[in-house]
């Protein structure tokens, strides 16, 4: 039997599902596009090893998404979170530098320590063919969050967690992991993007 671990999100997803000011978030929805590359380290149930992956924002997400999605996250659960998230236009794409990318709907950023940034991106996972029919366990875990703390340089780190499911709790946001861990997100790295 999988294990399934649960962490609470207090500083990304609350923040940006839940509490986002609208000021903050509408300056951000005509940053720059930016590119986001890290090496991600996997070591859990499902995996174990270690890769390259690249987070293209075209777009931040605007105020009006995050107060629905947040809206909808609280009212009407993670059903219809993943409804609506997958209904949003596109804000970027994850891909590895050998496959193709696969749309992100969500992408949030605010000030950090020292001059940083903390950076939520979220979007639906790929469900097979054989997922979708069959109905296992694993169809609950239906999300992919991804959060990182940036430096003031343009270096972090973070996490991707894969499989995830997502519940708001009164403390707020919780993220349920179907894999033991999430994937260890190393070595990013930010650049600015002119086109």
């Amino acid at each position: 039997m999988r294990e399934v671990t649960r962490q609470s999100v207090r500083l990304g997803m609350t923040a940006a599902l839940l509490t986002a000011a609208l000021g903050m978030v509408a300056a951000q929805s005509n940053a720059p596009k930016e590119e986001f590359n890290a090496i991600a380290m996997v070591n859990n149930n499902i995996a174990s090893g270690s890769g390259r992956v690249i987070m293209q924002v075209e777009r931040w997400s605007t105020p009006s998404e995050t107060n629905r999605l947040a809206a909808t996250l609280t009212e009407k659960g993670p059903q219809a979170l993943l409804s609506e998230l997958i209904k949003t236009n596109p804000v970027g794409t994850i891909r590895t530098p050998d496959s193709l990318g696969y749309d992100l709907h969500y992408a949030f950023q605010q000030p950090g320590e020292e001059g940083g940034r903390q950076i939520v991106l979220a979007t639906d996972r790929p469900i097979s063919f054989w997922e979708s029919v069959n109905q296992p366990r694993t169809i609950d875990y239906p999300f992919t969050v991804i959060q990182m703390q940036i430096d003031r340089n343009g270096n972090g780190k973070g996490t991707l967690s894969y499989a995830t499911k997502i519940t708001a709790t009164k403390e707020g946001i919780e993220l349920e992991n179907f894999a033991t861990s999430p994937v260890m997100l190393t070595q990013v790295n930010a650049e600015k993007r002119s086109h």
